[in-house]
């Protein structure tokens, strides 16, 4: 059965910095070895994200790049951009107001601080549920 696992950001240091939290998702994801994607809702967030799981944690090397070149198939992790097109990933790590396309196991939605930004997220939530998938909340 396909999961989809949504973390509530609520500490202060994920308030602070969003995409901390994405980061320590795809740390969990490469030491499990799950080939991942992470749909960023933008170009800008792609690339700040891209810069950010570079500095985040100075013991953690996790290899990703932005998709869209020819290593896509060997990086662990792609960060996709709105407009790329990308092979299917077990793992997905979904920053979108969408729920994530494709066929894979797992996906992982990351819902903002902010009751307003948590409307869409309660919206993916009764779509994953109606399509089948085992679903979580946690508080992060």
């Amino acid at each position: 059965m396909p999961r989809a696992d949504f973390y509530l950001i609520d500490k202060p240091r994920f308030r602070d910095d969003p995409l901390l939290l994405v980061c320590e998702l795809a740390k969990r994801a490469f030491a499990s070895e799950q080939p991942t994607l992470i749909l960023a809702r933008s170009q800008d967030q792609a690339e700040a994200l891209d810069e950010k799981l570079w500095e985040f944690d100075e013991h953690a090397f996790i290899p990703h790049q932005l998709a869209g070149d020819d290593d896509d198939a060997i990086t662990a992790v792609l960060i996709v951009p709105p407009g790329v097109p990308t092979a299917d990933r077990p793992l997905v790590i979904n920053l979108r107001d969408d729920c994530a396309p494709g066929l894979f196991e797992r996906v992982l939605e990351v819902v903002p601080a902010d009751d307003d930004q948590r409307t869409g997220s309660r919206e993916r939530w009764k779509t994953y549920r109606a399509a089948g998938f085992e679903v979580a909340k946690h508080d992060m």
